[in-house]
């Protein structure tokens, strides 16, 4: 099935952010109308501003995605500003870089929070809506790490596998409703996520400033929605690294830990 994108019904979570900007820009001058969900208001308004003065259609709705409240005003103005909704982009997300044994359950749970539990909700509540939708789909942008495990990152894998998983199980329930559900697996992108993690004492050498640009991830991920590609892995490392854990599993186990034990020794 080949997407038409023009004058599609859209919310897309994390809007306020790197990627979520360009995706924000990329969906609006493909046609769709977009509702821009954040917790950084001025961020929020100054997108909607330039993606109307570019032509196209975006309303701002602060949102913090964790808050039932939040989620249910973000999906009825949605629904009222545009007379429907045909797609859910859920992008919003936080990460925790250092290892398990010096994290806390407060971290944990926060992660839970915003990367499962938050775009599953707003799921639940969008889908009576995307039902009556055209071409409904729901995106969610996950992560190589919910694809493998990777050390210094346990929050973040845990809660990325867990919204893979789910999204697998959806593909099979929604299927009835004529809803498809596609998922992103990104590898490392420069957009500045680094800057708001929740801790930073992992000693690996992430060079994030070599990463994807979120323009580039933003046009991939269009390209995705509108040919309905079920998974689509980003990047050049996480396509290596995915493959080669596919066909070696326990080799790239012992190459991580044997990394992991230099870095601490």
């Amino acid at each position: 099935m080949q997407r038409e994108l023009m004058g599609k019904r859209a919310i897309l979570t994390g809007a306020s952010g790197g990627i979520g900007g360009a995706v924000a820009k990329a969906l609006a001058k493909a046609g769709a109308r977009v509702a821009l969900a954040g917790r950084n208001t001025d961020k929020l308004n100054e997108l909607a501003a330039a993606i109307r003065s570019a032509g196209g259609e975006a309303v701002a709705v602060p949102t913090d995605v964790t808050k039932a409240d939040d989620r249910q005003r973000l999906v009825d103005h949605a629904v009222g500003a545009f007379g429907g909704l045909d797609l859910l982009v859920n992008n919003a997300g936080v990460g925790s870089w250092g290892h398990f044994a010096d994290s806390t359950e407060a971290i944990c749970r926060t992660v839970m929070e915003v990367n499962f539990f938050a775009p599953i909700e707003l799921t639940r509540l969008a889908v009576p809506h995307l039902m009556r939708g055209n071409q409904s789909a729901v995106v969610n942008v996950t992560s190589m790490c919910g694809r493998k495990g990777m050390p210094a990152w346990p929050e973040y894998s845990a809660s990325k596998f867990a919204l893979v998983g789910m999204s697998e199980a959806w593909r099979g329930e929604f299927e009835r409703f004529d809803i498809d559900v596609l998922t992103i697996v990104p590898g490392m992108t420069n957009s500045g996520f680094d800057r708001n993690w929740l801790r930073s004492d992992g000693k690996a050498d992430l060079r994030f400033q070599e990463g994807m640009t979120p323009e580039y991830l933003a046009a991939k991920i269009i390209d995705a929605v509108q040919k309905n590609r079920t998974e689509t892995v980003l990047g050049s490392e996480a396509k290596r690294l995915l493959r080669f854990n596919r066909y070696f599993p326990r080799l790239t186990n012992w190459l991580l830990a044997r990394k992991v034990k230099k870095l601490y020794s």
